[in-house]
């Protein structure tokens, strides 16, 4: 918060309260349920984190770089992600497919 003080015509000093850029209103606590887009997220309930699929540590909103659109989940870390795929990959091996 910038504080600014003026004198106008040897009235009172008045204090004004402005705020700067990087002053951001806390996020809401909590959970957030958002939408994984391609590139993108959507937030669909306000909250301050998201859970990672695989460890299940909170990742705040600001630091989640990693997410799958297809199975619409947040990943801590890319060793997260390989640890997913990797689990999804021996899935497929032990039961394949009818079609192939």
């Amino acid at each position: 918060m910038l504080h600014v003080r003026c004198a106008l015509f040897g009235t009172p000093r008045k204090e004004i309260h402005l705020l700067n850029r990087t002053d951001r209103p806390a996020p809401m606590p909590g959970e957030a349920e958002v939408r994984y887009l391609d590139g993108d997220f959507r937030v669909i309930r306000p909250g301050a984190f998201v859970r990672c699929a695989v460890t299940g540590a909170e990742i705040p909103l600001e630091e989640l770089r990693y997410w799958s659109v297809d199975l619409q989940e947040a990943y801590a870390s890319p060793e997260a992600v390989l640890q997913r795929h990797a689990g999804a990959y021996e899935y497929k091996k032990l039961y394949p497919s009818p079609s192939g």
